[in-house]
């Protein structure tokens, strides 16, 4: 049996970089009311109120006659609802890529870490 010889090269990287065992906090953030346009067909939406606990968020928004309820869960899942009728449910950055971005943040500084 033949050995395979492996070349190793060494990467120089500056002493800041982001290390690979650094903490990083994941966030996705969703322009709501541009989100419920593209749901409804209608524009104007705000919100009025919200509800936060460990798993999830909720978000309250009217527009005039109408009511919707927003759920963001921590695993990046989503439901939303409007007059009662379910118009969005499933994995927001799969389906939705366009309302939804990811920001990463250093667990240690807060500071938003940008990626190339």
């Amino acid at each position: 049996m033949k050995e395979k010889k492996i070349e190793s090269h060494s990467i120089d990287l500056p002493v800041d970089y982001l290390s690979l065992l650094d903490s990083v906090i994941c966030k996705v953030e969703v322009d709501l009311a541009s989100w419920l346009s593209d749901l409804s067909g209608r524009k104007n939406w705000e919100v009025w109120s919200e509800s936060e606990n460990d798993n999830y968020i909720i978000f309250f928004l009217k527009q005039e006659n109408q009511d919707a309820e927003v759920t963001l869960y921590n695993s990046g899942y989503a439901r939303v609802d409007i007059n009662g009728e379910v118009v969005f449910q499933g994995d927001i950055m799969e389906k939705n890529a366009s309302a939804a971005r990811l920001s990463y943040y250093s667990v240690e500084s807060g500071e938003k870490i940008l990626l190339n």
